[in-house]
C-alpha cells in the first residue's frame, strides 16, 4: 500500500474541517469531495472483488454451440484496454484546487477583518463612559447635528420632540 493510499484511509475529515476551522461554502466543498471520494472507493472495492476471469470450459459445457463461445473467447483475448488520457481530469482538480485555496484566502480575510472590527468595537465599548457620566457637551461633540437640530426646534417654537410622549409617555399626572 502506498504511502498516499495509507495517509488517505487514515485521515479524519470531521478533524479536519473543525480543526482548520473551515466554513460555509469551502465546507460544504470539502464534504462534497469527501462524498464523491467515499463512493469511489466503494465502487472500486465492489469492482476488485468481482472475478476477472471467466470460465470459458464451464460455458462449453452448457452451451451447445460451441462457436459462439470460441468468437467470444477471441474477442476475450483480443481485448487491450484502452489508455485514457487523464490530462483533463488532473487539470480540473487542479483548477478546483486553486478555487479552493482562493475562497480559502478570501474567507481568511474576511474574518480577519471582522474579527479586527469586533476588537475594535469590544475596545470601545470597554472604554466608554457610563451613560450617567455623559453630558449634553459630549453628545453636541459627538453628534454635532444634535445641536443643530435643537436650534432649529427652538427657532420654530417646538418645544416637544415629535414621537417622544407616545414612546416614554406624557409628564400630565392627569
Amino acid at each position: 500500500m502506498s504511502l498516499a493510499k495509507s495517509a488517505a484511509n487514515k485521515l479524519d475529515w470531521a478533524k479536519v474541517i473543525t480543526s482548520l476551522k473551515i466554513t460555509g461554502k469551502t465546507a460544504t466543498e470539502l464534504s462534497s469531495f469527501k462524498k464523491r471520494n467515499d463512493e469511489a472507493r466503494r465502487q472500486l472495492l465492489e469492482l476488485q472483488q468481482q472475478p476477472a476471469t471467466i470460465e470459458f470450459d464451464q460455458y462449453r459445457s452448457l452451451l451447445k454451440n460451441q462457436a459462439v463461445i470460441d468468437q467470444i473467447e477471441r474477442f476475450c483475448k483480443a481485448y487491450t484496454p484502452v489508455t485514457i488520457d487523464s490530462s483533463k481530469q488532473i487539470h480540473t482538480i487542479e483548477s478546483f484546487q486553486q478555487h479552493a485555496l482562493a475562497n480559502a484566502e478570501a474567507t481568511e480575510k474576511l474574518v480577519n477583518s471582522e474579527l479586527a472590527t469586533l476588537k475594535e468595537t469590544l475596545q470601545n465599548i470597554e472604554n466608554a463612559r457610563p451613560f450617567d457620566e455623559l453630558t449634553v457637551d459630549d453628545l453636541v461633540k459627538a453628534k454635532p447635528e444634535i445641536d443643530a437640530k435643537v436650534e432649529e426646534m427652538v427657532k420654530r417654537g417646538k418645544w416637544e420632540v415629535p414621537g417622544y410622549a407616545e414612546k416614554f409617555g406624557g409628564l400630565n399626572v392627569m
